[in-house]
């Protein structure tokens, strides 16, 4: 089955769950009208299940490669790119001063989802040159605006993000690139650097490398790391790409997954780099992009598990065993828990989507906070999501799920690796329970408040999926003081069940506001949810109040299965 994108979907969640015409009310998004909105999301998706989906298999079954140090991409996504440049996608968010259009998070985090799941390897590549543009905006001089920005946002050139080394991954501090200053104002810049996505490309101009590395006289840790931007191409005195930088690509990573993805060890050799913001201040223009990134993750997570839920949906009303398997009461448990579970995650990438553009609107520090505590459950939950969803495809395919010819092992190989990049989910579940509750738990409280009014909003109409949301809600805020009053070591161990159970509460929120906003369909979906995700997060909590002491307590002797007598 082709690929459709959910439009109808995401519109329901922007408009009824997550406040987006309140977004659109602000003076800042005056533009993002009705009409907009709808127009961004009908063309966007007809992009999406009209050009990009058809290049889904081409990526996996001719990935791309390199030859004579040349990138040589998948068959067609050269086109598929320029439909997504031309049509202006890139640049929806960005700064209209270098030809964005200033649209909020939450439609460009729309579009990107529709992408995703029509081709999640070509999507990395606007979704990189998104978070490059924003550190730009944020972080770079007028002059590297000025330069790097318009082509950006055109899709002329492409961004990547240069983090990981082969000692220094989620460790970033221990990288070794070096970068020395010239007397002409420039660095040059030398070091490897591994797991670079689409680290060189044949269809754009240019290739934009932000790399994080080290001055001479910057201390050791993250704090003494400075960002540089390194083009594959000098650009010459009219702006346009020139001399080859002195990088290379090294090779091409042989993945699980997300094949038309180039994923490249890259070589800076002394290239000449140009540094954004301040000297030994690269984490924090780093961040800006990665943040997010982060999101836009978990929005990846979501889409192909709309994806693969779609392809599973249709082979099930197809497969005749005693009947269409459709009507098998597992087969339906499958289909149905996982269609709850991708309404909530998506609900929650949108709702973090919003408030970070509630707080570009606003300037209100609650809404900063919101932004912050919910990105690490968005992009963790959509992933698992995602992978959960894609694993489920496989299972009703049955014996073809297993065969690559069905294409659904290849939304489980994809999606694989969005647990993983852009910060493992047990690092977001750690900055969860560490930074994201450093505030005492005001954020987490105050999201809390919300799930309750969510109850309270249904209680008359629903009482009884209204107490459940509610008891859920009342047990996570004590299990959250109760956080609030460990170590770190001992939050950490809890951590991952901790944001698992967080999510599944948030996802019963939004799936009471749909059935409060919705028809009959919401509110069948919404008892699947109740009946069979929600419920879950008791049993999370349970692990995350376990503690530290049955974890140390095991000798890495027993973990590798050597038991003494």
């Amino acid at each position: 089955m082709a690929y459709k994108a959910p439009v109808e979907q995401i519109s329901f969640i922007l408009n009824n769950i997550v406040g987006f015409p309140e977004l659109a009310a602000s003076e800042r998004f005056v533009d993002a009208t009705p009409e907009t909105a709808g127009a961004i999301l009908s063309e966007a998706g007809k992009m999406a299940t009209n050009v990009l989906a058809r290049l889904n298999r081409n990526g996996d079954e001719h990935p791309a490669a390199l030859e004579n140090g040349k990138l040589r991409s998948s068959p067609g996504y050269a086109d598929g790119f320029r439909a997504i440049a031309d049509g202006g996608w890139i640049g929806l968010p960005a700064n209209p001063e270098y030809g964005g259009m200033g649209l909020p998070q939450a439609l460009n985090m729309s579009v990107s989802e529709m992408m995703a799941g029509a081709c999640l390897a070509l999507q990395l590549n606007p979704l990189l040159t998104q978070g490059q543009i924003e550190a730009l905006e944020h972080h770079a001089s007028d002059e590297l605006k000025a330069l790097y920005l318009p082509k950006l946002i055109s899709g002329e050139w492409s961004g990547t993000m240069n983090l990981t080394e082969p000692g220094a991954g989620s460790d970033v501090g221990a990288l070794s690139s070096r970068a020395d200053r010239n007397d002409d104002g420039t660095y040059s810049v030398t070091g490897q650097k591994i797991f670079i996505t689409w680290g060189d490309s044949d269809v754009t101009e240019n290739v934009c490398h932000l790399v994080l590395a080290r001055l001479p006289d910057g201390g050791k840790g993250t704090k003494g790391i400075s960002l540089f931007m390194v083009p594959k191409l000098i650009p010459d005195e009219n702006g346009n790409p020139g001399v080859a930088n002195k990088l290379k690509v090294v090779s091409l990573e042989e993945k699980m997954g997300i094949h038309g993805s180039p994923t490249c060890v890259m070589s800076y050799e002394g290239a000449t780099g140009w540094l954004v913001g301040k000297e030994h201040g690269g984490m924090a223009a780093m961040f800006t992009m990665m943040n997010v990134a982060r999101l836009g993750v978990g929005v990846q997570g979501v889409g192909v598990a709309e994806a693969a839920l779609q392809q599973a949906v249709a082979y099930a009303q197809e497969r005749n065993q005693m009947g269409p398997i459709i009507q098998h009461p597992d087969v339906r448990r499958m289909l149905a828990t996982a269609r709850a579970e991708v309404f909530a995650a998506r609900a929650i990438c949108l709702a973090c989507a919003t408030a970070i553009d509630m707080q570009i609107a606003t300037g209100d520090a609650d809404q900063a906070a919101r932004a912050a505590f919910l990105t690490p459950i968005a992009k963790a939950y959509g992933t698992d999501v995602g992978c959960r969803v894609a694993d489920t495809g496989v299972q009703v395919h049955g014996g073809m799920g297993y065969v690559e010819e069905t294409g659904a092992a290849q939304y489980l190989r994809d999606v694989r690796i969005t647990p993983i990049y852009e910060g493992t989910n047990g690092i977001q579940a750690m900055d969860l329970v560490g930074r994201k509750l450093s505030d005492g738990g005001e954020a987490a409280m105050r999201l809390l408040d919300e799930i309750l009014d969510a109850a309270k909003a249904a209680q008359s109409a629903h009482p009884a999926l209204a107490n459940q949301v509610w008891q859920a809600a009342e047990t996570l805020r004590e299990a959250t003081q109760d956080m609030l009053e460990r170590d770190l070591s001992e939050r950490f161990a809890g951590a991952v069940p901790y944001l698992s159970a967080f999510a599944r509460v948030l996802g019963g929120a939004y799936h009471l506001k749909a059935v409060q906003a919705g028809g009959a369909d919401h509110l069948a979906l919404a008892r699947v949810y109740m009946a069979r995700v929600l419920p879950r997060y008791a049993s999370d909590l349970v692990e995350a109040q376990a503690g530290l002491a049955d974890l140390t307590d095991i000798d890495d002797a027993v973990l590798a299965g050597d038991f003494r007598a």
